[in-house]
């Protein structure tokens, strides 16, 4: 293609010259002082390679014009310029690298081609888990376990490293993806080759995980894809998207008093989950940014999947320039962000022109109040002062007749009562708050002040400090904080994210038996992203979001039964009642703490050697071959994607007579279908472990088995709280069989179907595949043989795994679904081949001799999308895609 609209200008800085875009062309024609800062993100991008095959002059058009009136969809091509991984989906993503490789030299192909085309740099944070806790050895016992359990994992990671071009690892113990993506890898605006030649343009990023969007709070421009799908971006491949709806979040006032960044992320997650913001960007502006800090900002771009949205974006402007000043970049690069971004009109300031929005919400920042979320979903916020009876309620719904109010516990010399709402796990997790000084440094402040009135956590909460990089626990330990949160039991376990993902380790023995034997629905709180059902312990029925210093709070409390707002937390050592209010922190003295306890010198000294790991990690040997050579490992296998895989793709085959494996309701989580969290002792997956010769100590977490496909494929549906239709009465992996009418694990009636020669399918309600990113939440079904999904609605990284894996997608017509077409899971679905561009399909169902044609929609929504479909997947495409270009 021509390059009719591309044009380009000199940046000048103090140092060098660099080649960038210009809009000049472009506004000789249309007024792009309308467009977002995203939308003009995306135009750059679009510009800069316009002379690429998969840009079209159409695409550059329907974006300049940006009439947000119009219904019409227009498919672009995003091409990113970097990937960030975490070793849970990173693992994944490099055994497929390393499989890819094999198979282009099966096919003779060079498989030095498969190589990252751009940076990728994959942070360990996922495999920590909390086994030990409120100890000052807490952090090193844990680190210890962390490497032994994974010494297989993390030796396959330094192979990838030498072997694959652009890809960096940072060790274990170093802090949690998106903060050191926020305090370090983040460039704002890159200064590189292009061409070969050398460039400014935008810092942009996809990430094998959802909260990528965090560095949204940052003016970067970046979301959470598959581990599929990014692997495709590291080989060059575009992100095929549509054109996005752009909401305008309009923010105005400020912050009350005693109202924290958790407070408002609740707040505002709540509110865009009301609204509906899933598949589109959400672009916060308005005289309310000058209120928030960047780390405000990146605690509300962090929640951008809990609220639905594609991304949650704030633009650069002089706030941008301060944080980036306080984290240690040179002047020469502040320089450069600021001199880009003004050049390019992405420049954020009073001045600015309001952009035109599909939609807008205005939004008071005095408005917030005290706040958590659950028990089940980051949405459902509670006003701090209700939730207690909120628990109530729920708890009185959710009792069973084998559920008693409370027992007798021994505990660590302790002897107490653990009752319906015990809080046993209350943790300082995961990447919303720890990149917030102030909600952090609060935590600390409160703890003090409960320290000095002799007031103790409860003996029955299980309570941790997993910080989001090594900077917060210095500036924690400058404030003279650390010893009064580790007074209360919140000792540094490790950097990483814990709790939030389910790696809050095992509660004591004599806690966890007294729950599952007397059925006590007990609570966690916790301050981090997600509280799906089953996610943080099997043990605990119910989940709730928190600040951090609330967090503290609950852990003081006790149990979620307490109003916590308004009635006694506890005793102090005279034994008066003391009540929140007496020991929370004012907004002035958090304030002055954290000025005088954060400075740029400590970003520089922690990161000056982020990419060095300690004396274990440095002795971990690996080889220096170019294709790997796969040894025995438990944690590391060579994947069958590629098995019997041609030089080119061949026709699509109908689906013929295909049996329900799995029906579910609305809301399945990848939570439900990707194996997370510990490996039950009676599941496939352990039997499997066990056959290896691996014991129950060492079965480790499927997030950090998710190198080996035969692991993952037999926990996938295999969540504690899935409830499948099919076999009513159970939860987890449970199904049956048909027309058998046996009742067996999911994977067994799998692996029985394959064995029949029969494929399989999916039915679900609204929702499907909503929460983290996992790509084994489309490669498990994948594996299992599934070929077609059926669903009421889709989240939009699954849906596009899915495709990635060579699933069909199929969706219910609007107002329609299994119920309404009285499906029950027993019929046989035979599905006819699709073709480009097909929008419906109509499915046969057979029910005890009688037919019936069900129409769907296709959910193959891009041309780029069906070239994937059509080659079984998005890996086998790049394959035959490199052995073309080659030939």
């Amino acid at each position: 293609m021509s390059t009719q609209w591309k044009s380009v200008a000199k940046l000048q800085l103090s140092n060098k010259t660099l080649n960038c875009i210009s809009f000049e062309k472009l506004e000789s024609k249309y007024n792009l002082t309308r467009l977002p800062y995203a939308a003009k993100i995306l135009l750059e991008n679009l510009l800069r390679h316009e002379e690429k095959p998969f840009v079209q002059e159409q695409d550059i058009k329907a974006l300049a014009e940006w009439d947000v009136t119009s219904s019409k969809e227009q498919e672009i091509s995003f091409v990113p310029a970097r990937v960030v991984l975490q070793d849970f989906t990173g693992v994944p993503a490099i055994v497929d690298l390393a499989a890819m490789r094999d198979a282009m030299s099966t096919l003779g192909g060079d498989a030095n081609k498969i190589n990252p085309f751009n940076p990728v740099e994959l942070v360990i944070d996922h495999s920590v888990m909390v086994d030990y806790f409120a100890s000052d050895d807490a952090f090193k016992k844990n680190t210890d376990i962390e490497v032994q359990r994974n010494k297989e994992r993390y030796q396959f990671l330094k192979w990838g490293q030498s072997a694959f071009d652009n890809f960096k690892v940072v060790p274990p113990g170093r802090g949690i993806v998106h903060q050191v993506n926020l305090e370090y890898l983040a460039r704002c605006v890159f200064d590189g080759q292009f061409d070969g030649e050398e460039w400014a343009y935008p810092d942009t990023l996809v990430g094998t995980d959802s909260h990528t969007t965090m560095i949204n709070g940052l003016g970067i421009l970046g979301w959470g894809v598959g581990g599929i799908e990014a692997e495709a971006a590291m080989l060059g491949q575009p992100v095929t998207m549509l054109i996005p709806k752009i909401v305008g979040f309009k923010l105005s006032g400020k912050l009350n008093p005693g109202v924290t960044a958790t407070d408002l992320v609740l707040t505002i997650t709540e509110q865009l989950r009301a609204h509906g913001v899933v598949g589109k960007f959400v672009e916060f502006y308005g005289e309310g940014l000058e209120h928030l800090s960047l780390a405000d900002r990146a605690t509300i771009a962090n929640m951008a999947p809990e609220y639905g949205a594609t991304c949650g974006i704030f633009p650069l402007d002089k706030e941008s320039l301060n944080y980036l000043h306080l984290t240690g970049r040179s002047e020469q690069d502040i320089e450069r962000v600021e001199k880009y971004a003004k050049q390019l009109g992405i420049w954020h300031d009073t001045s600015t022109v309001e952009a035109d929005y599909h939609e807008q919400i205005d939004f008071d920042l005095s408005t917030v109040r005290p706040s958590i979320a659950g028990p089940k979903r980051p949405q459902d916020r509670i006003a701090l002062s209700e939730a207690a009876e909120q628990y109530k309620e729920w708890g009185a719904l959710n009792a069973t007749a084998t559920n008693k109010s409370d027992v007798m516990v021994t505990y660590n010399d302790n002897e107490f009562e653990l009752k319906n709402g015990s809080v046993v796990i209350a943790a300082i997790t995961s990447c919303t708050n720890t990149s917030n000084p102030s909600v952090l440094v609060a935590a600390g402040l409160l703890a003090r002040n409960a320290a000095k009135l002799g007031i103790k956590s409860k003996p029955w909460v299980k309570t941790s400090l997993a910080p989001g990089s090594q900077v917060v626990t210095q500036y924690l330990e400058n404030a003279g904080l650390m010893d009064d949160l580790e007074a209360l039991g919140f000792n540094l376990v490790g950097y990483g994210c814990t709790t939030c993902i389910g790696n809050s380790g095992p509660l004591p023995d004599e806690i966890g038996k007294a729950i599952r034997d007397n059925n006590l629905s007990v609570t966690s709180v916790l301050s981090g992203n997600r509280n799906f059902e089953g996610r943080i312990h099997a043990d605990i029925a119910a989940n709730y979001l928190a600040s951090p210093p609330l967090v503290v709070a609950y852990a003081i409390a006790g149990n979620m039964n307490i109003d916590v707002a308004n009635s006694p937390l506890c005793k102090d050592s005279q034994g008066n009642d003391v009540y929140l209010k007496d020991i929370w922190p004012s907004d002035q003295e958090i304030k002055e703490v954290v000025a005088a306890s954060i400075s740029r010198s400590i970003f520089t000294e922690k990161y000056a050697d982020v990419f060095n790991g300690d004396e274990t990690w440095n002795s971990l040997s690996s080889g220096d071959e170019t294709i790997y050579s796969w040894p025995e490992s438990t944690y590391i296998k060579q994947p069958p994607f590629f098995e019997g895989m041609g030089a080119t793709s061949s026709d699509i085959k109908p689906i013929v007579e295909a049996r329900c494996l799995v029906k579910v309701e609305d809301s399945i989580t990848t939570d439900h279908i990707s194996p997370a969290g510990s490996i039950a002792i009676d599941s496939p997956a352990a039997k499997y472990l066990q056959e290896q010769g691996v014991e129950k100590s060492d079965f480790n977490s499927y997030g950090s088995r998710r190198g080996n496909h035969e692991v993952m494929m037999r926990g996938t549906f295999a969540n504690v709280r899935l409830q499948n239709q099919l076999a009513p009465g159970t939860k987890g992996s449970a199904t049956t069989h048909y027309p058998s009418d046996e009742q067996m694990s999911i994977f067994d009636a799998a692996m029985k179907y394959k064995q029949e020669s029969v494929d399989t399918l999916v039915i679900a309600g609204k929702e499907y595949g909503t929460g983290s990113s996992r790509d084994w939440a489309a490669k498990g079904p994948a594996l299992l043989g599934i070929k077609v999904v059926m669903a009421e609605s889709y989240e939009r990284i699954h849906r596009s795994n899915l495709i990635g894996m060579g699933i069909l997608p199929l969706q219910f017509k609007s107002g329609e679904s299994a119920e309404s077409h009285g499906l029950t899971g027993k019929e046989l679905f035979s599905v006819p081949s699709v073709d480009a561009g097909q929008k419906q399909v109509d499915v046969t169902v057979e029910s005890e001799g009688s037919k019936k044609t069900i129409q769907f929609d296709v959910r193959i929504d891009t041309a780029n999308e069906f070239d994937y479909f059509s080659n079984g997947g998005i890996l086998s495409y790049v394959i035959r895609n490199m052995l073309e270009s080659s030939s």
